[in-house]
């Protein structure tokens, strides 16, 4: 593989956690905006769903993709691509004259922030090679991510209560003009060694998948589960998964990587980013809706009761990811897990005359759940992967990511418009639960076992013996 050689890999990190920043902060940053949206568009429910999942749909569906490009044509050509097209699609939406028009910006923005997140990854994890420093590196930059989504509301709310919704999207343009110029200045390129091939059947595939599904739980509520429209959806999309499973074996350079799936620990990764992401996406959705349109507070003291969220973001994961580097993901992953569970749970309690020191409290749960959920996920998905595999690897974490965040406000939405809410907070203590599980299960000595197996399958490609190559988390 090509390593870069810097002189600035500290700078270089803070570049990428700046596009991380602003790539990750515009999936919760227009949460709090929805109310206003609605107001000034005329949305419906499923509008305001989409105004989300058209930008979380479009990473999940093009991650893996803007991966493996980069491994091909170069990681910081593609960085700089993506931060270009993430400008204009922000500058679209901010002049939107209507949902459509909004729904169509978000997917453009989109399309450039998938060649933000996993290639950034990539950057940093061939910018540190030395496992502890690429350890403390990648919880920073976890860390990076969770306190993006947890400040968004924050900075959203102030946005809009002073300049109005448009504004969330005016942020992101002086931020990616200075790192457009910094990316240029100071960040190396690198690829990997061998380029894999593009494959387009298992990309169309992937978006199929995706789009059937959330379209048909958006849907749902409306038409019914006994809809032809609906089984239509539902049916196309398991024809995709069968499609997926029978093509991307046969492929030398498959889109999916389905081989790294037989490592546990990057299956329980890839799990655990898509159980925890849609329990803070569900989280998100209903929370700034609660605060506003039932306990009628303006978008600034709802972003603000969020504050306990991003103060415990910042103040935990720095300190998860160097626990994760000394003594392995279990015990972060096994906290996440209960306080995503208890946090669920508590909230299905919550109604219009709830003191709001309780709303608050709870909302400690959700921190402590996203400080300590997105450093081990990150690690445990790449520790032990063959380095040119880096991009990919790192692509499907951030992939089931956006899955996971785009199918919290499909389910959210489509729930709670049936007026069963409460309904929705027990589907996010239940995936709390499963993140308890699966910490448990990926993190043994057994699933180790099984990463080393796997690494072991890509001993061709990287031609290092595999012996050098054990997993860290």
């Amino acid at each position: 593989m090509n390593v870069p050689n810097t002189r600035h890999p500290a700078l270089v990190l803070a570049i990428c956690c700046a596009s991380i920043v602003v790539a990750v902060m515009d999936i919760s940053i227009v949460t709090v905006a929805l109310p206003s949206i609605r107001r000034d568009l005329g949305a419906s429910v499923s509008g305001l769903q989409w105004t989300v999942d058209a930008y979380t749909l479009v990473l999940a569906g093009f991650l893996v993709l803007a991966g493996s490009t980069a491994d091909r044509f170069g990681r910081k050509r593609v960085f700089l691509t993506g931060l270009a097209v993430f400008g204009i699609g922000s500058l679209l939406c901010s002049v939107a004259p209507g949902i459509g028009w909004l729904v169509a910006a978000r997917a453009l923005q989109a399309v450039g922030g998938t060649m933000l997140n996993p290639v950034a990854l990539a950057i940093v994890v061939t910018t540190f090679p030395a496992p502890a420093d690429r350890a403390r590196a990648i919880g920073v930059f976890g860390s990076m991510s969770g306190l993006a989504l947890a400040l968004g509301p924050i900075l959203g709310g102030a946005l809009v209560d002073s300049l109005g919704w448009r504004s969330v999207f005016w942020l992101n343009v002086p931020i990616i003009a200075v790192a457009i110029v910094a990316t240029a200045v100071f960040v190396p390129e690198s690829r990997a060694a061998r380029a894999r091939r593009f494959d387009p059947l298992g990309q169309v595939l992937v978006v199929v998948v995706l789009g059937g599904v959330v379209e048909a739980i958006i849907e749902v509520r409306r038409l019914g589960w006994t809809s032809p429209v609906i089984l239509g959806l539902l049916a196309v999309a398991g024809l995709g998964v069968v499609g997926l499973l029978r093509h991307e074996p046969r492929r030398a350079d498959p889109l999916l990587e389905l081989r790294l799936f037989r490592s546990v620990p990057f299956s329980g990764a890839i799990a655990m980013a898509l159980f925890a992401l849609c329990g803070f996406g569900a989280f998100l959705f209903l929370t700034t809706q609660y605060l506003q349109d039932v306990r009628g507070l303006p978008a600034l003291t709802a972003g603000l009761c969020l504050l306990p969220v991003g103060v415990l973001v910042l103040v935990l994961s720095p300190r998860t990811g160097r626990l994760v580097g000394t003594r392995g993901p279990r015990l972060p992953l096994v906290v996440a897990g209960v306080a995503l569970a208890l946090g669920g749970a508590a909230s299905a309690w919550l109604g219009p005359e709830t003191p709001l020191s309780l709303v608050l409290a709870v909302s400690l749960l959700f921190g402590v759940f996203l400080g300590t959920v997105n450093p081990p996920i990150t690690n445990t998905a790449v520790s032990g992967m063959p380095a040119s595999m880096a991009g990919v690897a790192g692509s499907l974490a951030s992939a089931g990511r956006q899955t996971g965040t785009t199918l919290g406000v499909a389910f959210a939405g489509t729930i709670a418009g049936t007026g069963e809410t409460a309904g929705v907070w027990w589907l996010v203590a239940a995936l709390g639960a499963g993140v308890l599980a699966l910490a448990l299960l990926s993190t043994g000595r057994r699933a180790t076992a099984t990463a080393t197996r796997a690494a072991a399958l890509f001993a061709e490609v990287e031609g290092v013996p595999v012996s050098l190559r054990r997993p860290t988390g």
